[in-house]
């Protein structure tokens, strides 16, 4: 006996599809995490500054206004992602508040005159030079976040967060250490981007030549 094409609410008779098919709201726990990120940027940025930036409890504090923003960078994408609540604002929302708390803390760590502004300048042109080509190509496609893209993240927040604290003696030579890390992944992984861009770009024309 041959069936016939089932309909998807005689398929799944349990699964309300109205809901399954139901786009997530724009207050959900992923961007409200993204939101508290943002708003976190003004209260660290006081913190650091605080006391002319130079008071080991003000600068305590501060590190642990980072160390939270720091955390829901982890969290908020993978609750988007597992739990199906990816959005547009949270996409345009999620790097904005990633680049806002970073920035904040790389110009005012130079400003105050405990990291050098080459480093500072580097990291920043790299994030901005990327942003600006992932719009290049997004009409043929996005660009996924790396192994590599996501070493240098943690790289970098360990270290800044290390800077952010008063450290001295071996654990001020460690931050050193692993701010050049953090650097030098900067690099590599913009150099790595910027090919896969490319191919990207190139493919894409191509393909569209192609269906002509």
């Amino acid at each position: 006996m041959t069936k016939g094409p089932v309909a998807p609410a005689a398929a799944h008779p349990g699964r309300p599809v109205a809901a399954a098919a139901s786009a997530p709201g724009v207050w959900n726990i992923a961007n409200v995490l993204t939101m508290v990120r943002v708003l976190l940027v003004p209260v660290f940025v006081a913190l650091l500054f605080a006391d002319d930036g130079h008071n080991p409890k003000w600068r305590a504090v501060a590190w642990a206004a980072f160390a939270i923003a720091m955390i829901t960078d982890l969290f908020d994408g993978e609750l988007a992602r597992r739990k199906g609540l990816v959005t547009d604002f949270g996409k345009i929302a999620d790097p904005i508040a990633d680049k806002a708390i970073m920035g904040s803390a790389l110009i005012g760590l130079s400003v105050l005159g405990d990291l050098p502004w080459w480093v500072t300048v580097v990291i920043l042109a790299r994030e901005l030079g990327i942003t600006l080509m992932r719009f290049w190509v997004i009409r043929y496609g996005v660009i996924p976040a790396s192994r590599g893209g996501k070493l240098k993240t943690l790289t970098q927040g360990t270290a800044v967060g290390m800077y952010v604290l008063p450290l001295t003696g071996w654990l001020a030579t460690g931050r050193a250490v692993l701010m050049g890390l953090a650097v030098l992944l900067t690099v590599a992984t913009a150099l790595d981007y910027i090919g896969q861009a490319v191919r990207l770009r190139r493919e894409g024309q191509a393909a569209a030549r192609a269906g002509r």
